[in-house]
């Protein structure tokens, strides 16, 4: 009977510890995800800065427009990858 209460709670604590690995382990993936996305939303408004200044108007105003956008895409992504690396461990 000992016995297999042993082996009962060594297999919970095993199991939970996996658990706990594992959502680790995703948490960390999002961050690195989202952080990534951030990076690439960045250079595609970049990309629009530089075509915004090389054009005239009407195009200027499309250029300037998509880089905001693509600013505020970035920011949303930094933030979701903030929150995901602040979930690392816990």
């Amino acid at each position: 009977m000992k016995i297999s209460n042993a082996l009962m709670a060594l297999a919970f604590v095993t199991l939970s510890g996996g658990l706990a690995a594992g959502n680790a382990f995703a948490q960390t993936g999002t961050a690195v995800k989202e952080s990534g996305k951030a990076v690439v939303e960045k250079a595609k408004e970049g990309k629009e800065s530089v075509e915004a200044a090389a054009t005239s108007q009407p195009k200027r105003s499309v250029h300037k427009a998509k880089a905001k956008a693509h600013k505020a895409k970035a920011a949303m992504h930094d933030e979701n990858a903030k929150s995901a690396a602040e979930k690392i461990g816990k």
